[in-house]
């Protein structure tokens, strides 16, 4: 098993990230909220590629996992900074990216920040601007007054244990909104989407293909699957999907 290993942020933020193989592209994981690196799809997705010598990263985001900080300290654009920084500094030349959840707002973001890096995306439950369109369109009138007077509230979830959303959070997503502007993927694309989800909704994965502009752009609901999508037949089409991307890129 590796070690891990850690990065210094240009922010001054220590990144964990486990790093693997020989041959590119790097096929990079961005986990979700509260999520790490050694969650069953980033595990799995490095024992793939792994089998295959493919080049591959995964990484804790600051207040996550082993990384430096705490979660309510964080916010989408820190997130972002570290994603940035990791792939800079860890990575070279195209990259496949594959983000589950809110690492699937994370791979837009970097897409739309370095889309000439970019050679393929897999999302799965991709969750781009929950902060404005689920938190903040979600809360309570009374809910909203608390994240003002005193800068958070705290969320029940279905998949841990409750959490604090900050008023930093969302007013920092306000500003990395990819939903409300063009977004370009010039690149193959696959959307995974399990009409289970109560987390994500099947309306956002609609609402996202309509969005996103680009030629090889498809979106796959898979009946009954929830948002953990992390069953043997799920992690199994995200490598197929990986591979496929990979395919279509010619750069296999």
């Amino acid at each position: 098993m590796s070690i891990t290993q850690f990065l210094d942020t240009p922010q001054g933020r220590r990144i964990a990230y486990h790093k693997s193989g020989q041959s590119g592209p790097t096929v990079v994981f961005l986990g979700g909220l509260k999520s790490d690196m050694e969650g069953t799809k980033a595990v799995y997705l490095e024992d793939w590629a792994k089998a295959r010598g493919q080049l591959f990263l995964r990484f804790d985001y600051s207040g996550h996992g082993e990384s430096s900080g705490s979660f309510e300290e964080g916010c989408i654009g820190d997130w972002h900074e570290d994603t940035v920084a990791a792939v800079t500094a860890l990575t070279q030349g195209p990259l496949v990216v594959v983000g589950s959840s809110m690492g699937g707002w994370q791979a837009l973001l970097l897409a739309k920040a370095m889309p000439e890096r970019i050679a393929g995306m897999v999302t799965i439950a991709a969750a781009p601007d929950f902060t404005e369109d689920s938190y903040w369109a979600g809360f309570s009138e009374a809910e909203k007054a608390a994240l003002e007077t005193d800068g958070f509230v705290e969320l029940p979830s279905d998949y841990m244990d409750p959490y604090r959303i900050t008023k930093r959070m969302i007013d920092d997503g306000r500003k990395q909104l990819v939903l409300r502007s063009d977004l370009v993927l010039d690149f193959p694309v696959w959307f995974l989407q399990g009409t289970e989800d109560t987390a994500v909704s099947s309306k956002t994965a609609i609402e996202l293909i309509e969005h996103a502009q680009g030629a090889d752009i498809q979106l796959l609901m898979v009946k009954g699957k929830d948002h953990r999508f992390s069953d043997p037949f799920c992690l199994k089409l995200i490598t197929s999907k990986v591979e496929a991307v990979l395919s279509a890129s010619k750069l296999t």
